[in-house]
């Protein structure tokens, strides 16, 4: 039986819960089902239980899903592999979890009367912490709030957090929280060091004020920081055009980017390891213990590269280096 990974725990805003800095991105085993889920083929069982096992053994005791992730099949999907580490005997078979409800075209009234769907999909496993996946819906923050501490206080979640909330949102969402007597624990956003929109409208200085987690999604931006399309551009023709325009994969952006690419191989090649894994320990530590991210993994190899990523820490010089190279790339 493989021993887990010695990997450092941090707080999760102002909660009980440790966790270690990366936790598992679970958008992709969504079955190719839904709109959402589309984006992503149908990985078969063996290949979802593989890449769980291996990122649960290496270190990460979190997982992160989402009812829109096919509509539960994600849940379920991570539900069913978990299971089979539980047969198996396995001592990594019970990670905390993180879920989401979606709040489009619906109220506050749903994040009750769904939250027993989101435990069935689950395989009847709790959930740690249960965010709102979207700022847009229709009923108030307040409402979703309120909602959010009725089912901690009926012991359906153990604790809420955000997803994608501006500064402004998050702020509120956590002072109404505290009306409750909870805290707002995180919220989830896309943060990598080509996007860093959260450290110029102030919801990073927000977070660090009031203790709040940032959870970043789309770490490596869609793969740009592995390295992987500046050193082989045919690449980019397999990208859809959509996706080729949200992720900066247009030849302009790949040269203003190249300079923090390079940087990324240097120090990649220091410290033995990948481009993006050096992308992903700037990430975990540049913030001190305030950001955590979910990559995801459709392969085995992908889940082995993340929890390499905490194997290691970049020196502070390395850090600031990084930063530097980040901004200029941005410019």
């Amino acid at each position: 039986m493989t021993e887990t990974t010695a990997v450092t725990l941090r707080p999760l805003g102002q909660s009980s819960l440790s966790v270690s800095p990366l936790g598992l991105g679970c958008w992709q085993f969504s079955r190719g089902s839904g709109i959402v889920g589309r984006y992503w083929s149908n990985l078969k069982d063996a290949d979802i239980l593989d890449i769980v096992r291996v990122s649960l053994e290496g270190g990460m005791n979190w997982v992160d899903t989402a009812e829109i992730y096919g509509g539960g099949k994600s849940e379920e999907a991570l539900a069913h592999a978990l299971d089979q580490l539980q047969q198996d005997g396995s001592l990594h078979a019970k990670p905390l979890i993180a879920t989401k409800w979606w709040p489009m075209l619906r109220t506050a009234k749903s994040i009750s009367s769904t939250i027993d769907e989101r435990l069935t999909c689950l395989g009847g496993r709790s959930i740690d912490l249960y965010q709102i996946h979207q700022p847009f819906s229709l009923s108030s923050i307040a409402s979703e709030m309120k909602a959010m501490a009725g089912l901690v206080k009926d012991g359906k979640i153990r604790y809420a957090g955000v997803s994608n909330y501006s500064a402004q949102q998050m702020v509120e969402a956590h002072r109404i929280l505290q009306q409750y007597g909870l805290t707002l624990v995180s919220n989830q956003v896309k943060y990598n060091l080509l996007h860093r929109k959260i450290d110029e409208n102030g919801t990073m200085e927000a977070a660090k004020e009031l203790g709040i987690s940032i959870i970043a999604y789309s770490p490596l931006q869609q793969g740009i920081l592995t390295g992987r399309f500046h050193k082989d551009p045919s690449q980019i023709r397999a990208v859809s055009r959509m996706r080729r325009m949200q992720s900066g994969l247009d030849e302009k952006s790949l040269a203003r980017s190249k300079p923090l690419i390079d940087l990324l191989s240097v120090l990649a090649e220091k410290y033995g390891v990948t481009p993006g894994q050096i992308a992903l320990n700037w990430l975990i530590h540049v913030h001190g213990d305030t950001v955590v991210a979910i990559p995801g993994a459709s392969k085995v190899r992908h889940a082995e590269e993340n929890i390499g990523a905490m194997s290691f820490q970049l020196v502070r010089d390395e850090l600031e280096q990084l930063n530097e190279a980040s901004w200029a790339a941005l410019k």
